[in-house]
């Protein structure tokens, strides 16, 4: 077990080797590579979380995760987001045995659809659609029995009307797979990168995340326990109202400090979550996302604001997600993505 402890720390220092380079509330461009497109993913809480199996769409957001097992499978994804918006994905892996490292390319997009185009004066002449690509590049590479790194190289574009801009971006992960204990424990850096052209002649920063997740499987039940810590980069993630009127003190007059403790910062870090898995075809998922409830709910209904459930099915050789996640009282997301391996197609011929 002491062996173990050692090599979990291994992976922590990953965290802090890179400065925090951006701010979070809107202080950075090219959103899209923080919306959790995947069915699994958004299920599980929105956060890259460390499952070690054969589904390529995790190891499209960490590529430390993506193995030999990950082979010849492409993953389709759909996601019609909020107010009209449409997100999806398609990608494909390939292993290739004599450098034991497994490749997988991918291309994401979002339509934002039309907007009606005005001057200065707000009078309207016309519409003009707005959109975002990533095309993105990863490979995964297992060291030794335990660990594996992995790296994804991306090229980001933004249209808007005439207006163009584009970045590139890399992660890279660490991923501690111990099979004896049924536990993985994974460190991920996201979207170090550089905006190529901008908008304007002002640059912007891309969304840089440290993350952090670790995942227990029962050995003898059927229950999947993980755990992701977001924004490690930036520990403080609390937000001052300053319209939020001040509480004054009836006794003193005086007014009443609003403390922000450490666990009130803690938490906002924090996305548990668990898969059911009843047999080796349908799996059930659920999370809970501690900031999303707390930034986004309607304190007068809350509801299910920060929750997240979904499901996994395979159907003959066919894997099928679906996720659903709450966001706010006016709106929530529904995604579903598909996975086929056709090495599992070559073996029933």
């Amino acid at each position: 077990m002491s062996r173990l402890i050692r090599s979990l720390l291994l992976l922590l220092p990953t965290l802090t080797m890179v400065p925090a380079l951006a701010q979070l509330g809107g202080q950075s461009s090219f959103r899209i590579l923080d919306i959790p497109s995947s069915a699994r993913i958004s299920a599980l809480g929105g956060s890259p979380i460390a499952v070690y199996d054969n589904d390529l769409n995790v190891g499209l957001f960490n590529p430390a995760l993506l193995n030999a097992s990950m082979g010849r499978q492409v993953a389709l994804s759909y996601l019609p987001y909020m107010d009209g918006v449409d997100i999806g994905y398609a990608s494909y892996s390939h292993h290739a045995d004599s450098i034991r490292t497994t490749f997988a390319a991918t291309v994401q997009y979002v339509d934002y659809g039309t907007a009606p185009r005005t001057d200065e004066s707000g009078l309207e002449f016309g519409t003009f659609s707005a959109n975002e690509f990533v095309i993105q590049l990863g490979a995964g590479h297992p060291i030794d029995s335990v660990f594996s790194i992995g790296a994804n190289v991306k090229f980001i574009g933004s249209q808007m009307d005439s207006y163009n801009s584009t970045a590139w971006a890399v992660d890279v992960g660490g991923v501690f797979f111990k099979r004896k204990y049924n536990l993985v424990v994974s460190a991920l850096l996201r979207h170090m990168g550089f905006q190529a052209s901008s908008f304007t002649d002002t640059k912007e920063k891309l969304p840089f995340q440290a993350q952090l997740a670790a995942t227990y499987k029962f050995r003898h039940a059927p229950f999947r326990l993980g755990l992701s810590l977001d924004n490690l980069q930036r520990w403080d993630l609390t937000y001052e109202d300053p319209n939020q009127p001040a509480q004054i003190d009836p006794a003193t007059g005086q007014v009443v400090e609003d403390k922000v403790t450490f666990l009130d910062k803690a938490k906002l870090h924090v996305v548990p979550h668990v898969e059911i898995l009843l047999s080796e075809n349908f799996m059930l998922r659920l999370a809970y996302n501690v900031r999303r409830r707390e930034e986004l709910r309607f304190d007068a209904k809350p509801g299910l604001t920060g929750l997240s459930f979904g499901a996994g099915l395979k159907v003959s050789k066919l894997h099928v997600s679906y996720a659903f996640a709450k966001f706010h009282v006016a709106g929530a997301s529904n995604t579903i993505t598909l996975a086929l391996r056709f090495a599992d197609l070559r073996r029933e011929g």
